[in-house]
């Protein structure tokens, strides 16, 4: 079977164009008996052309009339059918709940076959792996029957731990019942008490949260690091964050030359990418899982110019926000991520960063692969390493201020005070804008950085109800709203 779905892997990569077609075409297929389908007229619908101009590029707020009428219980609105989950996320700039339909097609074509692809990929790259003589521990989210008992809502994570085959539950750890609970606190607790018991060979989960379960490990089992607790355990698979400016402080957990990292782009939306190469050269883009991408230039975008290309007409070193239409009933759904294709044909993606988690206020056009980016350059310099980030403008009059970034270390700097006068340098070598603007402190200033040290990220993330394997602190803001609640909590 591995070698089988390897074979239709390397097809699609081989005939990209041809593949997307055929998902267009079968979208276009099962929209037409949806009210979505009638009221944009997807029975005119022949070609690509037809498909932009009968359909407006939408955000979440715009298509959240749609996805309130398919929770009330009506049926064929995006998708055939009666929508049975939700995948709850509150996203990354606002405190708002989105509620991301999951279909049967959805699950089954898109999310569950990703996870079949990513075991399947690694197994090409290591045929002698000897993974599957233990046990994985997936770290997931939580799942709830809404008031009415027409659907479920919960983390992405935590409905694909709800729906899968019983038999994965043998090969897996925490039981189901500590794997969904709802007081994030005291799971995490419980899965590391079970989890010690365990032969674990790979792990699934976001890293912020996977590191506090693993240092609780450690304090459990009196052991100095995770290789002495699992010392058969060789995969990490991974998603939501990028996972450069966690890296040094899974190497230090995990000791073990045995050891492989493999990320995954699976967002409530779809799956999208899969780490394909050992080392990585990006995320291979699956075209086959019932998604039909588009993209619009983020040149475009910041200009209110949402014009599309398909696949075809992308190009290298060009940031691109990313537009889908999908298997759950998302049609021309603008997802809020930024990629750049760093391989055309096959086609990898890198995410960038958000359209909207991004640093303009003085034009300085900061984004976060600038800002990881810098962070990892800086913190190898100074022996440190980072634990969480955020960042938000500083206002000192009506022209000029600077951003204050707010810092929290696993292993702080000797000296704060030169880390950040490299943290600047290093911004300014990998943005002009910023360079130009920080430029005789015209219209920013030097940085400011204030430190973490008790755990106020964690404690916002509580107050916020965010505590959960799919949550995060923002990374980049144009206000000051987060800043301001995180400091309160100092």
């Amino acid at each position: 079977m591995m070698q089988k779905r390897i074979h239709n892997i390397e097809e699609f990569c081989v005939n990209p164009i041809k593949t997307q077609e055929k998902v267009f075409n079968k979208l276009i297929i099962k929209g037409k008996n949806t009210k979505f389908g009638e009221e944009h007229h997807f029975n005119t619908i022949s070609k690509y052309s037809h498909f932009k101009k009968n359909i407006p590029i939408r955000t979440y707020e715009e298509f959240s009339e749609y996805i309130k009428r398919t929770r009330s219980g009506e049926q064929n609105v995006l998708w055939p059918g009666k929508i049975k989950w939700f995948s709850k996320s509150s996203g990354t700039t606002n405190a708002q709940s989105k509620f991301i339909p999951i279909t049967k097609e959805s699950l089954k074509e898109c999310h569950f076959k990703g996870g079949k692809d990513m075991l399947s990929l690694y197994g090409n790259n290591f045929p002698f792996s000897d993974m599957y003589n233990g046990k994985g521990l997936m770290l997931g989210g939580t799942i709830k029957d809404s008031e009415e008992g027409n659907y479920k809502d919960g983390d992405l994570s935590a409905i694909l731990l709800d729906e899968f085959p019983f038999w994965v539950n043998y090969h897996r750890v925490p039981d189901i019942k500590t794997a969904l609970m709802e007081d994030w606190e005291d799971k995490l607790e419980r899965i590391a008490q079970q989890a010690i018991k365990e032969n674990i060979t790979n792990l699934t989960g976001v890293p912020s949260w996977m590191l506090i379960l693993l240092k609780r490990v450690l304090v459990i089992s009196g052991k100095k690091n995770i290789s002495e607790v699992w010392p058969k355990l060789e995969l990490y698979m991974h998603g939501g964050v990028n996972f450069e400016p966690y890296k040094e402080q899974f190497k230090s957990l995990i000791p073990s030359e045995k050891m492989n990292y493999l990320e995954g782009y699976n967002a409530s939306e779809g799956f999208i990418g899969i780490q394909d190469k050992n080392p990585s050269e990006g995320l291979l883009l699956m075209l086959d899982y019932g998604i039909f991408y588009e993209f619009i230039t983020m040149g475009n975008f910041k200009k209110g110019i949402i014009e599309t290309t398909s696949l075809k007409d992308v190009q290298l070193n060009t940031d691109y926000a990313l537009v889908i239409s999908t298997n759950s009933g998302l049609w021309r759904y603008l997802i809020g991520d930024v990629i750049r294709f760093t391989n055309l044909y096959p086609f990898r993606i890198k995410i960038i960063g958000r359209t909207k988690s991004f640093l303009n206020t003085f034009g300085e056009e900061l984004v976060i692969d600038n800002t990881d980016k810098a962070l990892i350059e800086v913190c190898k310099k100074h022996y440190a390493l980072v634990k969480d980030y955020t960042v938000a403008p500083i206002f000192i009059n009506e022209n000029s201020g600077g951003h204050q970034w707010l810092i929290e270390f696993s292993k702080e700097p000797q000296d704060i005070h030169h880390f950040k006068i490299d943290l600047d340098k290093a911004l300014k070598a990998l943005n002009s804008d910023y360079a130009a603007k920080r430029s005789q402190n015209l219209l920013l200033n030097m940085p400011e950085i204030i430190l973490i040290k008790n755990n106020e990220f964690y404690l916002w993330l509580k107050k916020n109800k965010r505590l959960g394997g799919q949550y995060k602190i923002p990374r980049l803001s144009n206000d000051r709203k987060v800043v301001e609640e995180i400091l309160t909590l100092l």
